[in-house]
């Protein structure tokens, strides 16, 4: 068999990522703080982007279009419905620049004014141990029982209850057995009261002494009852205990008002507060869409640094190296405005499905996938994932994620889907109205759902239960005592 060389021309198409395309699904798929981080960043390694101020015509306009994002211009002009009709004509890349060749992105805020944030001022937030250790030392204990108290307080955990065993106790501080119990029965008397005991029993009756509920009734309880109460089981306490239906009543509200976890309130998790990124609120009976821009630089190119790229008499390496990073500030502008323009598309779309949500709540949501809002904007549905991932929006019926507004449907019996999220508001809401000494089965929620059209499984509706925190039956039932 010979061998030998030939030549063959093939035409194949291959899609390159070029480094500009890279940074526009970054910056697509970045979170509004991500944004913020990212491109404070870039403003520290780039001299040529500058955070420069936003003219006076957008700043001085008082009308509700300083609040609309650009529509689309795909829309034919005779199409245009009022959506398009609250929003201003979309700017081309070339308008961005002025005669000076600076680069603004126009900042639109859904509020003037800013108000002031209290939770500011506060350098940190209040530590369990600083607040025991700083009540101890008010105590008048001697050098001895100090040490030994901070020993204990140090080994208390976020919840509020002692990680130590008596005999680390005893060999970390050289105390007696009596010296220990001593300190550590002050400590129990600390904000928050029931502090530093070794379990939930002793929490509790540390806190009904305090309270003036130590009863020999409450004491049987807490020793022996506890998992009845989680369990709802009143009528096994009342058995035993021969008390009647009103002492019982009134000493399960009294337990119950107690704190399990004392130390919870000094937990140092931090709360995140979630900072919508984009708001649709109602003006003359149709809804307008904005973008929140606190906090976002309103980039633009540095003046100065453009004169000196145009001084001939700079030298070339130099002048590389600037052209180079105007370039790179100019793509980065340029794919802020594009993932703008793509956000407002894609959250446009979302909410034309989802009116009837607007409109009247959770239960008329429309069963709706990532394939639908990808057809109706011509995107990928790639691009809608990394578009609606972390992303939030302000809406009359509260903030949520765009990811939220898509769902599964589920099947009625006049052929018609159902939101899934629909159907769990409606478990919710049948959960809220029932009686508390007769809770509904997962079997008559299915019953009464089917009902109203909509079919779907027990185990479907155990599992949305769960989802949504609500617990099952035998422990939502509230025995009349």
């Amino acid at each position: 068999m010979a061998l030998e060389l030939r030549q063959n021309l093939k035409l194949t198409q291959q899609l390159v990522m070029t480094p500009q395309l890279q940074q526009a699904i970054k910056l697509l798929q970045l979170s509004r703080l991500e944004l913020i981080e990212t491109i404070q960043q870039e403003m520290e390694t780039n001299p040529i982007l500058e955070d420069i101020a936003i003219g006076t015509e957008s700043t001085n306009k008082e009308s509700s279009e300083e609040n609309v994002i650009p529509t689309l211009s795909s829309v034919p002009e005779n199409q245009k419905t009022p959506w398009e009709e609250k929003a201003v004509a979309e700017q081309d890349w070339k308008d961005i620049y002025d005669e000076d060749r600076k680069v603004a992105i126009k900042s639109y805020s859904f509020e003037e004014k800013e108000d002031v944030n209290y939770e500011n001022f506060i350098s940190k937030a209040p530590d369990l141990i600083d607040h025991l250790l700083w009540q101890l030392r008010l105590s008048l204990l001697s050098d001895r029982e100090l040490h030994i108290g901070e020993f204990i307080i140090g080994n208390i955990n976020p919840e509020g209850y002692l990680d130590a065993t008596n005999e680390e106790l005893l060999d970390k501080t050289s105390a007696t057995p009596e010296e220990i119990e001593k300190v550590l029965g002050i400590i129990h008397y600390f904000d928050p009261v029931g502090i530093g005991a070794r379990d939930l029993k002793e929490c509790l009756f540390i806190q009904a002494k305090h309270y003036g509920g130590y009863t020999p009734l409450i004491i049987d309880i807490i020793n022996n009852y506890l998992h009845d109460i989680e369990k709802n089981n009143y009528a096994v306490i009342v058995k035993n205990t021969k008390a009647t239906p009103k002492e019982l009543e009134d000493a399960i509200h009294f337990i119950k008002s107690l704190d399990p976890k004392p130390g919870r309130n000094y937990s140092n998790d931090q709360v995140n507060y979630i900072v919508p990124d984009l708001y649709v609120y109602k003006q003359d009976n149709e809804y307008v869409i904005s973008f929140n821009e606190e906090g976002i630089p309103n980039l633009g190119l540095s003046k100065y640094y453009k004169m000196i790229v145009e001084n001939n008499e700079l030298k070339n390496d130099a002048k590389v190296y600037l052209k180079d990073k105007m370039k790179s500030a100019e793509w980065l502008i340029k794919s802020i405005q594009q993932r703008k323009n793509t956000l407002f598309k894609i959250t446009k779309s979302i909410m034309k499905f989802q009116r009837d949500f607007l409109e009247k709540g959770v239960e008329y949501m429309h069963p709706l996938v990532l394939r639908d809002v990808a057809e109706d904007v011509e995107l990928h549905e790639s691009t809608v994932s990394r578009s609606t991932t972390n992303k939030y929006v302000h809406t009359p019926r509260g903030i949520f994620e765009l990811k939220y507004f898509f769902s599964t449907g589920i099947k009625s019996k006049n052929g018609s889907d159902v939101s899934a999220e629909t159907v769990k508001q409606r478990i919710k809401t049948l959960i809220q109205n029932e009686k508390p000494e007769k809770p509904l089965k997962d079997t008559d929620i299915e019953k009464i759902l089917a009902e109203k059209d909509v079919i779907i499984a027990r185990r479907t509706i155990a599992k949305y239960r769960e989802q949504m925190g609500i617990l099952p039956t035998s422990r939502r039932k509230k025995p009349k005592l």
